[in-house]
This record gives C-alpha cells, structure tokens and sequence, in this order.
C-alpha cells in the first residue's frame, strides 16, 4: 500500500522505496520484534522476506524476543520464525552480541526497531553491540530509524558514569538524550571510534518537534508494559523507581509506570504534595488500586497517578526526583532506597549520586543543576550528528 499523504514514513518504507541498491542480491540479517514495521503494519521481516532479490537468511531478536511475548530479563533461546522458517538467533540469552558464527552467511546487518528515548532501555545497546560486530566481520551495518517518541529535543538527567554500567546503561549519554536511534548509531560509532560501515536510512517528514502524535504512525508495544506512546514519557518518569521495587509505578496492574504506590500511602496526601510543587506539564490523582501480578501482587495500594497535560513541558527526570523526595519526606519511617535493589536503582541512573543526595536531603533542583555542565557538552558533541531539523 502506498503510505499516507504528509505522514512520517520510517526508514523501512525509505530503504524499500529508495534505496533497495543497499541490499539487493545480499544475504540480510535483520534485527528487529514487532515494532519493526511499515506505515500500514506490514512486518519489516515479511516486507524483506518477499524480495525476490535479496535473500533474508537470519533474524535476531533483543530483550523480550522477535515476537515481544517475553517478560522483561527473561532469557531468551534460539529458534526459528514461525511463519518464514528464518533462523531467530537470540541476543537476550547466552549472548548479547551477535557471534562470528551467527553472522559468517550474511553480508549485511540490518536494525529496525522503535526506541522510546529512554538510556535505561535495552534495544539501543543491542544496536550498539550488534554495530560493533558488524565492524568486527567487515559487515555493512544499517540502521533503519524510527521516531523518538519523546521528541528529538528533550535531554534531561544525569550522563552515565562509567562505574555503573550495565545493560541498561552501557555510554556516557544522559538518561534522557534526545536522539533517534539513527542519530544515536551515527553518535556512537564515530564517539567512540568503532569504525562500522554504518548507513542509517533516515525517515521522511518528521522533525524535532514532533511527538509520536504528531507522526501519522500507529504504536507497536516496544515492549509489554509500554503499551501506548505516551508511556515513553511514564517509563522516563517512574522506570527508576521501579527498579527499587519498594514502590509500585504500576507494573502490574493496567497503567504501568503511571501510578505511584504501597500499601502505606496515603493517597490525597501523597497527590497535594506534588501538586503543590507545580511541576512542568503534570498533575497527580489520588486512586487505589491492586496488581494482578508481579511483586505486589493482589495487594490493595494507594497513591497517586501521574496525568499529562502537556507533554513538551513535561520534565520527566525532575518529576522522579521530585516523587522520590516527596515520599521521603512524608514516610521517613519507610525504607524507599532498599538495600536489596539499590544497586539496580543506581544502574538505572548511571550514578549513586541520585540516591546519596536525595537521601541526605539535597533537594531535586539542586541535584538537577549539577548535571547541567554536563549535558550542555553533550548537547554540543551530539550536534553534527543530528539528521532532523
């Protein structure tokens, strides 16, 4: 089908339309899971496999699968598609790197999946490694962008220091780093000198300013509990939180990352205390609620829901520092930072400073005005990388 007038067309459509030279009579490899897709939802897997000039020989599938039906840090197995008879190699599993083997019958490595603009998300560090790999066996590497669903201006929270990182942060780039996965790749090959033959097929039509709204495209869950578009901007506003495990962000229950909530908390006063903070493009509810599953399973909380009214002023850091300050300030009695996952909190952050400096009562805006040196060099250094306006 053609695509609609004057909507975004994703890097698949370019790459189908314009510039099939890429890889016309190569043996493809395809990174991708649902989200990789066409303007009218054809699967990116089904739109290459039907190329009579190419040949798609190998699939590889991130954190929760090519299919996406598998929990979050689940390990995953190699299998085969279902439907193609393709060969699905897992880079969740035994491997988060595509090995020599995998890739000695392919002359290119293809990336198609939607990011949500968040450094604690695991598909950019797929792309990343699976780039390095590439560089490594003299493969063309090729990114195929999408939208960032945040927008491509927002930066916020801390750059990654590297005594934290881990799969959910592996660079130095800010927690929130207002890039697509094109500009990222380009970002990240030339940063750090990986020296892949990289070639991003840009979109067509979108631009900086643009939220996910704004694109013309139907949202594909990147993963199970981000269901909508707009949780991109929950999951950068609670996935901290949440690593905790001492407070539900909702997993588990049918807004996941948009509540805040435990059994102790007293929900009008937990939602007037940060109303009254007046908080860019947010307001919170009080509710009750009870998961269906995960840690709190069948437990009946209290909180607060966090609602948007207006997403371009929203500052999804400053409000998870502010929810964390506000429930230590009225539950001094209540272990918010548990020793059980406080590591996982500070790989989430790219820091420990988040947590020491809340904990000894540094208020949100301080903590936030400390990182801003550094995400202004960011901001210059990532500038000749941008492919939008």
């Amino acid at each position: 089908m053609p695509p609609v007038s004057g909507q975004v067309l994703p890097g698949i459509e370019i790459l189908l339309h314009e510039h099939l030279a890429l890889i016309e009579g190569k043996r493809i490899g395809l990174i991708t899971n649902p989200t990789g897709v066409t303007s009218d939802l054809t699967s990116t897997i089904d739109a290459l496999y039907a190329i009579k000039s190419v040949k798609l020989v190998a699939l590889f599938g991130p954190e929760h699968g090519v299919r996406g039906d598998v929990f979050a840090g689940e390990k995953i197995a190699h299998s085969a598609d279902a439907k193609t008879g393709v060969p699905i190699y897992s880079l969740y599993g035994s491997t988060r790197q595509p090995t020599p083997e995998m890739l000695k019958d392919i002359d290119v490595l293809i990336y198609d999946i939607q990011d949500i603009g968040s450094r604690a998300y695991t598909y950019i560090y797929t792309m990343a490694l699976s780039m390095q790999a590439a560089a490594k066996a003299g493969i063309p590497f090729i990114v195929l962008d999408r939208p960032n669903p945040l927008g491509g201006n927002l930066i916020e929270g801390p750059v990654l220091d590297e005594k934290f990182k881990s799969f959910i942060g592996l660079y130095p780039i800010p927690y929130i780093y207002g890039m697509t996965v094109g500009e990222l790749a380009k970002y990240l090959n030339e940063e750090f000198k990986w020296g892949a033959d990289l070639t991003v097929v840009p979109m067509r039509g979108w631009r900086r300013e643009m939220l996910f709204s704004d694109t013309g495209l139907s949202w594909v869950p990147t993963s199970p509990h981000v269901p909508h578009a707009e949780t991109a901007f929950f999951i950068a506003a609670t996935g901290g939180i949440g690593e905790l495990q001492t407070i539900s962000e909702g997993v588990g229950y049918t807004m996941p990352f948009e509540l805040i909530g435990q059994i102790w908390i007293e929900p009008e006063k937990l939602a007037s205390a940060l109303n009254e903070l007046k908080l860019p493009g947010v307001r919170f509810r009080p509710l009750h609620f009870r998961p269906y599953y995960f840690g709190l399973k069948d437990q009946q909380l209290a909180g607060a829901q966090i609602h948007l009214t207006d997403a371009r002023a929203f500052q999804p850091m400053l409000t998870q520092l502010w929810i964390l300050a506000t429930l230590i300030k009225l539950y001094p009695d209540h272990e918010i930072f548990g020793a059980a996952r406080q590591q996982s909190f500070d790989r989430a952050m790219g820091t420990n400073q988040v947590r020491l400096k809340l904990a000894a009562g540094v208020t949100p805006d301080k903590i936030v005005a400390e990182w801003q040196n550094e995400l202004e060099a960011f901001k210059m250094r990532r500038l000749k990388y941008l492919l939008y306006e």
